[in-house]
C-alpha cells in the first residue's frame, strides 16, 4: 500500500462529517496509508489552529468486512468504536462511490498484532449498517451495534462482582452510582436529576482517569424524562465533552433498561440531536438509528 508522503510532508484529502454534531474528519485510506495518524489527529482536530473536530476517522481495507474504520481522538489516542462515526463511514463510502451497497459491513476495534497478520477479526467487531438513501445520498443509517457487554473484566472496570450495576464510585468524598457497559468501548453511566447544571470540564476527567477504569472510560450523565425518553450529556475519553456519542447513547439506554427505568426502545436527546436506540431481546443486540451529514471537503498539507 502506498502512503501520502511527499518530501516528508503529507497531502491529505478529507471530508468533515458529523452525526448529531459529533464531528470527525474522514480520510480515505483504501489505497493510500496515512503516516502517523496520532500526530495528524492532534494537529487537525484543534479547533483554533487546525480544521477542528472530535478526531479523525480512517476508512481502510478489510479482509473481514467491506471496510475497516480506525478512530483517533482529538488527543491522538486510538478508540475502539464510535457510533456516530460509523454512520458517517457508511455515508462516506456510499456517497463517494466506494460501494453501491445499502447494507455495509464495517470492521471496528483496534487490531492486535495477530489480527494485523491474519486479517481474522471476531464477528462481534463487524457492525452491519442499513443505509437510508434519498436522491442518491445517505441521510441516515441504522447500525446493529451488537450485544452490550456487562462483564466487568471485559469492559473493563475493576470489580469482584459479575456485573457493575448501580454501584458507587467515590469522587472527592461524593458517591456517584454507576452502571458500566461496553459497546466495544467502555462506558460508565450515571443517572442524575439535572444534566444542565453539571460542570463537565471539572468533573469529567475525574471519572475518565479514575483508577477503577484501567483503559479510562467514557462517562454519560443521564436524566430520565419518561419510559421512552432520555436526556444525555457525555464526557468522552480522549475528546472531553462532545455534542453526541452514539455508543454512549446505546450504553445509556441499556443501562437504563438494566435499572428498569425505560422500555426497550427510547429516544436519546443529546446536545447535538436525537438518536433512536432499540434493544432487541430476541437477539440481545442494540440497534441505533440516527442522521449522518457532510459538512465540507478539502485538502491540507501537514
Amino acid at each position: 500500500m502506498e502512503n501520502f508522503m511527499e518530501n516528508n510532508r503529507q497531502k491529505i484529502n478529507f471530508t468533515k462529517m458529523h452525526g448529531c454534531k459529533n464531528d470527525y474528519l474522514y480520510i480515505d485510506c483504501t489505497k493510500n496509508e496515512l503516516y502517523n495518524p496520532t500526530e495528524v489527529s492532534v494537529k487537525l482536530s484543534d479547533r483554533h489552529t487546525g480544521i477542528g473536530s472530535d478526531g479523525i476517522i480512517l476508512i481502510c481495507p478489510s479482509k473481514a468486512a467491506d471496510f475497516r474504520m480506525r478512530i483517533f481522538n482529538a488527543d491522538g489516542s486510538e478508540a475502539e468504536m464510535c457510533g456516530n462515526g460509523i454512520r458517517c463511514v457508511g455515508k462516506f463510502v456510499y456517497d463517494f462511490g466506494l460501494t453501491d451497497k445499502e447494507e455495509v459491513r464495517i470492521e471496528t476495534g483496534v487490531r492486535s498484532n495477530e489480527e494485523e497478520t491474519t486479517g481474522i477479526i471476531p464477528e462481534n467487531r463487524i457492525k452491519v449498517l442499513q443505509l437510508k438513501v434519498e436522491n442518491g445520498n445517505v441521510r441516515a443509517a441504522t447500525v446493529d451495534m451488537g450485544r452490550p457487554i456487562i462483564t466487568p473484566s471485559e469492559i473493563p472496570v475493576v470489580s469482584a462482582k459479575n456485573e457493575f450495576i448501580n454501584e458507587p464510585i467515590n469522587i472527592e468524598g461524593k458517591d456517584w452510582y454507576f452502571t458500566c457497559v461496553s459497546m466495544g468501548n467502555p462506558h460508565a453511566v450515571t443517572f442524575v436529576d439535572d444534566t444542565k447544571s453539571l460542570d463537565l470540564p471539572v468533573i469529567g476527567p475525574k471519572f475518565e482517569f479514575n483508577e477503577i477504569f484501567p483503559n479510562r472510560t467514557n462517562t454519560e450523565f443521564i436524566k430520565v424524562i419518561s419510559r421512552t425518553e432520555l436526556e444525555m450529556r457525555v464526557w468522552e475519553r480522549g475528546s472531553g465533552e462532545t455534542l453526541a456519542c452514539g455508543t454512549g447513547a446505546c450504553a445509556s439506554a441499556y443501562a437504563a433498561i438494566l435499572n428498569n427505568l425505560v422500555e426497550d426502545e427510547v429516544t436519546v436527546h443529546l446536545l447535538g440531536g436525537d438518536l433512536i436506540i432499540k434493544y432487541d431481546r430476541a437477539t440481545g443486540h442494540i440497534f441505533m438509528t440516527g442522521p449522518c451529514e457532510t459538512v465540507f471537503s478539502g485538502s491540507i498539507v501537514v
